[in-house]
């Protein structure tokens, strides 16, 4: 039996949804009834992670755990590793981010992931640690801009990323759940081609069947812009991260979803074909 946490985020979700199609599942969510993954392999816990006896409840008979946790300030990942290590959890995998392997990465959430890391580590519980680049899907913040006036703005245009698909992500998370051999593992999992924001924007115009345009935003409209969604701890990592990918940190491209999935990573095009509706409708073509 695997726990899945983070069931109604991006790659959580996806996880349980295919975890769930080869075997009994359990989530824990703290509001259930945003668990769109559904069926009679699927268990719902009601809980979170600072109320241990639902976290005890959530892992009553587990064998391995799916972790996600986000919060900047609340100890969720120290929380986690303790009951699982009292439950006799034999396998933690945790959702980590690449830049905590890359030494000249320091910003606020780098060192809070390394913090948390280490904290699995030294919990006794067998651990695995997936570490992905950028995620695609975090360009549905321009969706906005392209509906409101046909612009993508962000800041440095021509920095690549190899960013990459969440479904690929969650299918790396389930083949090392279900798999053997991958406990002390790290895996630093990138897209198939690193890629500017202007050649997203090119390719989104394409798909999307309209004209689009990319502005690059200053510094400090960049900063503006972080601090009106998150607190200035985060935010400041954000830019410290932009400022990364400018020099060339994050173009970095690794093979990892085809070998542990048996298939090639996802490009960009393909995330957005499938995700078209979250910016606007496909067009058909000739």
């Amino acid at each position: 039996m695997i726990l899945v946490t983070g069931a109604t985020g991006t790659v959580g979700g996806e996880v349980a949804r295919l975890l769930a199609a080869d075997g009994p599942v359990r989530i824990l969510a703290r509001r259930p009834g945003r668990v769109t993954v559904r069926g009679p392999e699927v268990g719902v816990v009601a809980g979170e992670y600072g109320d241990r006896d639902s976290l005890d409840r959530a892992l009553r008979g587990i064998d391995s755990v799916f972790l996600v946790t986000n919060s900047p300030t609340e100890p969720d990942d120290e929380r986690v590793a303790a009951a699982a290590a009292a439950a006799g959890v034999r396998h933690l995998v945790k959702l980590s981010m690449m830049a905590v392997e890359e030494p000249d990465a320091d910003d606020f959430i780098t060192r809070l992931q390394r913090s948390n890391e280490q904290v699995i580590r030294e919990s006794g519980v067998p651990w695995t640690f997936i570490r992905p680049r950028t995620f695609m899907s975090n360009t549905l913040s321009w969706a906005k801009g392209i509906a409101s006036d046909g612009v993508v703005r962000a800041l440095y245009g021509r920095s690549p990323v190899a960013c990459v698909d969440p479904r690929d992500i969650a299918a790396v998370a389930a083949a090392v759940l279900t798999g053997q051999g991958h406990e002390g593992q790290a895996y630093a999992v990138s897209g198939p081609e690193a890629i500017t924001a202007y050649e997203q924007t090119a390719q989104l115009s394409d798909v999307l069947g309209r004209p689009l345009r990319f502005e690059e935003l200053t510094l400090d409209q960049a900063r503006e812009a972080l601090l009106a969604r998150y607190p200035q701890p985060v935010a400041e990592a954000f830019m410290e991260s932009a400022e990364r990918q400018r020099a060339g940190a994050k173009a970095v491209v690794l093979p990892t979803v085809e070998k542990l999935t048996g298939r090639p990573a996802r490009t960009f095009r393909t995330w957005v074909t499938d995700h078209a509706d979250s910016f606007g409708t496909v067009e058909p073509t000739g």
